[in-house]
């Protein structure tokens, strides 16, 4: 261990936080149970709670929650994924090259306004869905829908139902932990792929550290995100994380706006943020947002036939990172996956010093020309 290393664990032992890690006793690698809530927890009893077939129940958004949003007035399209509506965006001409625009946590469609803008003017059609649990898209109020097998069944779905061909993925968060694996198993649905400030991990129930605490237990004392994790944040990656897991996890709050505002090197409006935090009004609202990171911990080598895959890809493969992105714009994972992916070579890989984690609202204008530019370099 570094001097410097030495030095942080340390300081962290004077750093308050709400947020109690133990990787010796751990946990699993899904939810299994949820204490009840705290009555700090606003849980808003006039929300219609609805039930599918198969008894599932979830909230829906009020359309009101989305009118007048900034930069953001695409018309809404819905799919069913197994009783639930699933929304997505669906603009540019019918008949135009199909570019899949993946989010991830805690965003939705409204992170690609921007890149959806520039990609219609120059003729493709883009398809932006909202994972269930996000967006416009139904909400289960039970945290347990929210696994990492689960959002792959559903966007593959999704790709089905629409009859995606000859698709240009953009991938970037959960985006691209979902759309890697979905590319690496199902490579004929693909004519390309971007991977923005993304990865998809290699872990296997002997090699993944992270663990979800049974029974969950939403934690009142646990406010802005900064002070929760800097303690944790000290000790290293894996630390750092699996106090974003529990930040998210056991958080009563609405944290969307707050979150993005980090994320970002652009400093958002007030429009932006509410545009940003629109599909969550309250609590019951936010099982998606809050359970997504956690679904890391259930990945336990699932994603080893699409990395096997995907060392096989010999379609254009981009990548492209926010260096501001300490998580995933990292210059070691842009070099593994330009090392991995035979459709890397020869690409116009780049880093971009002016993005952070949200490349596509720091630089969204940059990634729609990026975007045509590497579709017309390598054409059909």
């Amino acid at each position: 261990m570094s001097v410097t290393k030495k030095i942080k664990k340390i300081a962290s032992n004077f750093i308050p936080s709400p947020i109690k890690i133990d990787f010796q006793k751990g946990g699993g690698s899904t939810i299994q149970e949820v204490a009840p809530y705290p009555k700090e927890a606003f849980w808003d009893s006039s929300v219609p709670i609805h039930k599918t077939a198969a008894g599932l129940e979830y909230v829906r958004t009020p359309a009101e929650r989305f009118e007048n949003l900034s930069g953001y007035s695409f018309a809404e399209n819905y799919v069913d994924i197994n009783g639930l509506r699933m929304h997505y965006v669906a603009e540019g001409p019918k008949d135009g090259e199909v570019v899949l625009l993946l989010h991830g946590q805690p965003t939705w469609s409204y992170l690609y306004r921007k890149m959806v803008k520039g990609l219609v003017e120059k003729g493709y059609r883009c398809i932006a869905p909202d994972l269930i649990g996000m967006g416009k898209s139904d909400k289960p109020i039970h945290e347990k829908y929210h696994t990492y097998d689960q959002h792959c069944e559903d966007i593959l779905a999704f790709i089905q139902k629409l009859a995606l061909q000859n698709v240009t993925a953009f991938v970037q968060d959960w985006g691209s932990l979902i759309g890697m694996r979905i590319i690496g198993e199902n490579p004929n649905y693909f004519a390309r792929v971007i991977l923005a400030n993304g990865d998809l991990p290699a872990s296997k129930a002997d090699t993944n550290p992270f663990y979800i605490p049974n029974p969950v237990i939403v934690n009142p004392k646990i406010k802005a995100l900064k002070p929760a994790v800097a303690k944790h944040a000290l000790k290293g990656m894996e630390y750092w994380f699996q106090s974003w897991i529990l930040y998210c996890l056991t958080n009563m709050n609405t944290f969307v706006g707050e979150v993005m505002n980090l994320s970002t090197e652009v400093n958002l409006t007030d429009a932006e943020t509410a545009g940003y935090e629109a599909p969550f009004p309250s609590f019951i609202f936010m099982a998606g947002p809050r359970t997504l990171p956690s679904m890391n911990a259930g990945i336990r080598g699932q994603t080893l036939v699409a990395i096997e895959g995907l060392k096989n890809f010999k379609k254009p493969f981009l990548s492209l990172i926010g260096l501001k992105d300490g998580l995933l714009g990292r210059r070691s994972i842009q070099k593994k996956w330009v090392a991995r992916v035979p459709g890397a070579k020869d690409q116009s890989h780049e880093q971009f010093e002016n993005a952070n984690h949200f490349i596509q609202e720091d630089i969204g204008e940059v990634m729609a020309d990026r975007t045509h530019q590497f579709i017309q370099n390598n054409p059909l």
